[in-house]
C-alpha cells in the first residue's frame, strides 16, 4: 500500500499564484467551496456559474491577483474539456443510439424473460451495469425507470427491492468506470493508465454493486416499503419500433470499446516495449478516442440500421444526442477550472506538506478529500475532478496499478452520501415517489455503501497488486 513520503514532496507542482500561508489557503478553500454550495443550493444558480464564482472567490481570499486567478481557471477549463470533451460526446452518441434503437430495451427484456422472481434483483443490477457502461447516470435513470416501475408493479415487488439494484449498478459505473466523465478526468489528471484503471475498476465494481444493490435492497425494502407511483410509469420509445437489434449484437456493441481498451492494457503488460509494433498498434486501437469512435460507427449499423433507421434518422439521433450534454461539458470544464485554481493557489502542495507526517494511505487520503468535496458540492464529477487535481502529486512515485487505484479511490469518495445538494437525489426521489426522509434512508445510504465498500476493495487490492 502506498503511503505519503518525503519523496512525494519532490514531485513537480505548479508554481503557486499566491504566497499565502496554510491558514489563509485553508480559509480560501472553505470560502470557495462554501460559495459554490450556497449558490447551487440556496440561490439555485447553475453549477457552471457557481464554479466560476467559487473559483474567483477562492483566488481572491488566497490573495492571488485576479488576472492570474482567471488565467488558472481558464487553463483548467480548457485542459479538462480538451482531455474529456470529445469522449463525453462520443459516449453520448453511443448511449442515444442504444436508447432510440430499442437496444437498451432489448437487453432489458431478454434478461428479464430469463430471470426468476428470486433472481430479479440480480437481473436488475446486471441490466444496469451493462446499460450503464456507455451512458450518463441521469440518462440511465431515465432509461431504466420504466423497467423498474413495470417490473415492480407486475411482479408485486417492493419498489426498493427492484429499484436499489438498478440504481447501484448505474451509480457504480458512473463513479468508477471510464468512459464516464469523472473517471476519465481523474485518469487524465493523475496520468493513470486507462486500460489498467478500467480492468481494476471492474474488479472493484462487481462486489461493490452486489453489496450495495441486491444485498442492501433487502433491508431498504423493509425500511421503505412503497409501491410504484401510477403517474410515473412512462411509455417506452421502442414500443413504436417495428423491429429492434438483437440481444447478442447489442451487448457486443456496448462492450466493444471496453474490450478494445482492455486489450491495450493486456498488451502493455505482456509486451512491455513501447517500440514494439504490436504494442504501438494497440496503443492506437485501445486509446479511448479510437475505441469510442469505433463503437459509435459500428453502432450506427448494428443498432441504427438494425432498427430500420434511415441515414437521415441516424444523423438526427446523433445530432439530438449532443445538445443535452452541453451542460455536462460545461460543468466538467468548470470543475477542471476550479481544480486548477486550487492547484495554482498552492492548495495541493499545502495538503502534501500538512499530511506528510500522517501515517495514512495515500489512497485513503484521496478518498477522504473526494468525500469532503462531494458532501460540500453534491456533484460526483466535480468531487472527482477537484480531488484528482489536489492529489495528483501523490501519483508521481506510484506504480501503474497504484496510479489506477488512486483514480478508483477518488471515484469511490465522489459517491459518498448523496443528499439534498445532488441533482441525482431529487431525480430518484421524484421518480420513486418518496419523501426526503425515505430517499435519505435508501438512496443516500446506498451511495454511502458504494463509497465505503468500494474504498475497502481498493485498499485490499493495493495489498496484492
Amino acid at each position: 500500500m502506498t503511503h505519503l513520503s518525503a519523496e512525494m514532496l519532490a514531485a513537480d507542482v505548479t508554481e503557486p499564484i499566491t504566497s499565502a500561508g496554510h491558514a489563509q489557503l485553508g480559509i480560501a478553500v472553505l470560502a470557495g467551496i462554501a460559495v459554490i454550495v450556497l449558490l447551487i443550493t440556496k440561490f439555485k444558480l447553475h453549477a457552471f456559474l457557481s464554479l466560476i464564482v467559487g473559483s474567483l472567490v477562492l483566488g481572491a481570499v488566497a490573495g492571488a491577483p485576479l488576472d492570474k486567478a482567471i488565467a488558472s481557471f481558464s487553463t483548467g477549463l480548457g485542459t479538462t474539456v480538451a482531455g474529456t470533451g470529445v469522449l463525453i460526446a462520443l459516449g453520448a452518441i453511443l448511449g442515444k443510439l442504444l436508447a432510440d434503437s430499442g437496444g437498451a430495451d432489448q437487453i432489458v427484456d431478454t434478461i428479464l424473460a430469463k430471470a426468476s422472481r428470486r433472481s430479479m434483483p440480480w437481473a436488475m443490477v446486471l441490466i444496469a451495469g451493462i446499460i450503464g457502461l456507455p451512458i450518463f447516470f441521469e440518462v440511465g435513470i431515465v432509461l431504466l425507470i420504466p423497467v423498474v416501475l413495470l417490473v415492480a408493479k407486475r411482479g408485486n415487488f417492493s419498489l426498493m427491492r427492484i429499484g436499489i439494484p438498478a440504481l447501484a449498478g448505474l451509480s457504480v459505473m458512473h463513479g468508477l468506470i471510464p468512459p464516464h466523465p469523472g473517471p476519465l478526468a481523474a485518469i487524465d489528471a493523475v496520468h493513470a493508465n486507462l486500460g489498467v484503471t478500467l480492468a481494476l475498476g471492474v474488479v472493484v465494481a462487481v462486489p461493490t454493486a452486489i453489496i450495495a444493490g441486491p444485498v442492501f435492497s433487502r433491508y431498504a425494502a423493509r425500511w421503505v416499503d412503497i409501491r410504484p407511483p401510477e403517474t410515473m410509469v412512462p411509455e417506452r420509445t421502442s414500443d413504436d419500433l417495428e423491429k429492434r437489434p438483437g440481444f447478442a449484437v447489442t451487448v457486443a456493441t456496448v462492450l466493444l470499446p471496453v474490450v478494445m481498451m482492455l486489450a491495450k492494457a493486456l498488451v502493455d503488460i505482456v509486451v512491455d516495449d513501447p517500440e514494439h509494433t504490436v504494442q504501438r498498434i494497440f496503443d492506437v486501437v485501445g486509446s479511448p478516442l479510437i475505441a469510442l469512435l469505433t463503437a459509435v460507427i459500428v453502432a450506427m449499423f448494428t443498432l441504427g440500421r438494425a432498427a430500420g433507421f434511415t441515414k437521415g434518422r441516424i444523423a438526427t439521433t446523433v445530432e439530438k444526442s449532443l445538445a443535452p450534454i452541453a451542460g455536462v461539458l460545461l460543468i466538467v470544464g468548470a470543475g477542471g477550472g476550479f481544480k486548477q485554481t486550487l492547484i495554482d493557489a498552492g492548495v495541493g502542495q499545502m495538503i502534501l506538506e500538512i499530511s506528510k507526517g500522517w501515517h495514512i494511505s495515500a489512497l485513503l487520503l484521496a478518498w477522504l478529500i473526494a468525500v469532503i468535496i462531494r458532501l460540500a458540492t453534491g456533484s460526483a464529477t466535480v468531487a472527482t475532478i477537484s480531488a484528482a487535481g489536489l492529489v495528483a502529486p501523490l501519483a508521481a512515485d506510484m506504480s501503474t496499478t497504484h496510479g489506477a487505484l488512486l483514480v478508483l479511490a477518488i471515484g469511490c469518495g465522489s459517491l459518498f452520501f448523496s443528499h439534498v445538494n445532488d441533482a441525482g437525489f431529487w431525480m430518484v426521489k421524484e421518480y420513486f415517489g418518496m419523501s426526503v426522509g425515505q430517499t435519505l434512508k435508501t438512496w443516500s445510504v446506498m451511495e454511502t455503501l458504494i463509497s465505503v465498500v468500494g474504498i475497502g476493495c481498493v485498499l485490499l487490492l493495493s495489498l496484492v497488486v
